[in-house]
């Protein structure tokens, strides 16, 4: 049986370098999945479209696909907007809804790669402060995964970890650069973006980054997150126990 398409949805943005990274990712999946077909489409701002890409898959005879947002946490978009715009696919389509990508240890793996490349050592984590520097939500549930997350990766070695948003919620990144300093044993303060892609949002993240020692780039297509994807992919289509249904019969997968 021909395993499902792929099909990444991304937020979209006007700014040109989200969309790079979004297919530079998706490039990095089909590398790790030689013969998957990995289609990527956006909710808004850039082009394909979610329905265009569902009607153009219709019109080729697929059938079978798993819907993967490319979101870090489940809120309004996974919530609300996705659900609402994959019930507008064509009738022929079997959908699947894959999880949103956190939390997960590889998302944890992706950040601190990040952290190395932009000039920290594994030898510095004891004596390093981090900023978790999240998009932000007005939902409470996201929030309190960002929070969680932070405490998660402080066990890891770090000398402390503090939650920061650059919308929506408190504290702004700058506000927890500033609080780090005076945490006792932190030497260095580093910003590590826990966000996809680059943007309105990561700009302002690495703006408020500017008393810190180190910012980190963005997660974008690191190999931590593309092996992500691809467990999600693998979770939501699993041929020997999942049988394929409509999509209106296949709630979210947690």
């Amino acid at each position: 049986m021909r395993r499902p398409v792929l099909l990444v949805i991304a937020h979209g943005s006007r700014d040109p370098r989200h969309a790079a990274t979004v297919h530079a990712l998706a490039r990095r999946v089909r590398s790790l999945r030689p013969g998957l077909r990995v289609e990527t489409a956006f909710l808004d701002f850039d082009t394909p479209s979610v329905p265009a890409v569902l009607d153009r898959l219709a019109a080729e005879g697929v059938r079978d696909v798993v819907a993967l947002p490319l979101l870090l946490t489940r809120a309004f978009h996974a919530k609300a907007d996705i659900p609402a715009v994959l019930r507008e696919a064509p009738a022929c389509l079997r959908i699947r809804r894959a999880a949103v990508l956190g939390p997960s240890p590889l998302l944890l793996s992706a950040l601190e790669q990040r952290l190395y490349e932009a000039g920290l050592d594994p030898a510095d984590k004891s004596s390093t402060g981090v900023v978790l520097a999240s998009a932000g939500s007005s939902d409470p549930e996201a929030i309190a995964v960002i929070a969680d997350i932070a405490r998660e990766w402080r066990h890891t070695g770090w000398c402390a970890v503090r939650p920061a948003f650059a919308s929506a919620s408190l504290p702004r990144t700058e506000d927890a650069v500033r609080a780090l300093r005076d945490v006792p044993g932190v030497r260095r303060v580093a910003v590590a973006p826990y966000v996809l892609a680059p943007g309105f949002l990561p700009d302002r993240i690495a703006r408020g980054a500017a008393g810190a020692d180190v910012l980190a780039d963005v997660l974008g297509p690191a190999p931590a997150v593309a092996r992500l994807l691809v467990r999600r992919y693998e979770e939501a289509y699993a041929p020997d126990t999942c049988p394929v249904a409509p999509l209106a019969r296949i709630p979210a997968l947690a």
